[in-house]
């Protein structure tokens, strides 16, 4: 029998919300509901076919999201950067953010979780303020979620393990060699930690965690940001773990700029800082997350459970 505690989740197709979708749906504890703009895609009917209810809404038409909205208690909130290299068009993180804020405030959604990225504007002294979308404007819409007086909490989440299992691109630094792969990052040091999120394990697990505490007002949930990482890691020491995993030679190498401006500024504020400071001053994995019930996973387990499957 299914929840009557609803959850809509946006991005519900895509890495982060397909991840939420399945760990809710195998807890039982709340019911998901699918946000897409498209119901009838392949990727929706497949959801469909698991029982999962489908809604149409689309971030950047609040009066869609006010229908699909109405009777959740809870919302998993993502916005997306329009980048045009990607093929991004469409309103952007602003407009959708403050939209789905707006329209779960009208239908008395309880709870919001935003998945966020730290504001880099004061780290680099106002160097890269504006030219890093993925970071400004999701600040902007924090800041929105904020004032808005709905309860909510905010994840800051690395770069995602799962870039790793995409085909190579501007998302998956992978390379192929004649003795195994080379991780090639623009603008990124050997000698800088970065920072990785395994979403389908460790984004799904502390959302699942988040919602099933968050009424518990002792707590202190609500306007929280939990920086949710897996790893803090040099590329090469990353690198030598998917080497032991593949049983192949894996290397790194500091690559040039991909001519993508949004993540060539990424890589580099993250390179020049050493990572950042909400990810490399807190232990990992997060405990107050470990506190609220969350089970991480590891780099190795990674490797082991997904990593394998894609390169061998």
């Amino acid at each position: 029998m299914s929840s009557s505690r609803i959850v809509s989740v946006f991005g519900a197709t895509g890495v982060q919300g397909s991840a939420v979708i399945d760990r809710l749906l195998k807890d039982g504890s709340f019911s998901p509901r699918a946000i897409t703009r498209n119901p009838d895609s392949e990727a929706a009917s497949k959801l469909k076919s698991q029982g999962i209810e489908i809604a149409k809404g689309d971030a950047g038409d609040k009066a869609s999201l006010v229908d699909a909205l109405r009777g959740s208690e809870a919302v998993f909130m993502m916005t997306l950067p329009v980048v045009p290299e990607f093929g991004g068009k469409g309103p952007g993180e602003v407009t959708q953010g403050k939209n789905i804020i707006d329209a779960a405030k009208e239908v008395g959604v309880k709870f919001i979780i935003f998945t966020s990225l730290p504001d880099v504007s004061k780290l680099s002294g106002g160097k890269y303020a504006d030219n890093i979308p993925g970071h400004s404007d999701k600040q902007i819409v924090q800041e929105y979620l904020k004032s808005s007086g709905i309860d909510y909490t905010v994840f800051y989440l690395g770069g995602f393990l799962e870039n790793f299992l995409s085909p190579p691109g501007p998302r998956n630094f992978m390379r192929k060699t004649d003795t195994g792969y080379n991780i090639v990052v623009p603008l990124y040091s050997a000698e800088s930690l970065a920072t990785f999120t395994w979403i389908q394990r460790d984004l799904a697990e502390s959302t699942l965690a988040v919602l099933k505490n968050y009424t518990d007002t002792s707590k202190g949930i609500s306007g929280m940001a939990y920086p949710l990482v897996t790893a803090n890691i040099l590329y090469p020491a990353l690198a030598e773990i998917f080497a032991k995993g593949l049983g192949v030679e894996v290397k790194f190498t500091t690559g040039p700029p991909s001519g993508i401006s949004m993540l060539d500024n990424m890589f580099a504020v993250r390179s020049e800082n050493d990572g950042l400071p909400e990810f490399k001053e807190n232990a990992v994995p997060n405990p107050s997350l470990v506190a609220l019930g969350a089970k991480f996973g590891t780099v190795e387990e990674f490797v082991e459970t997904e990593l394998k499957r894609r390169y061998q």
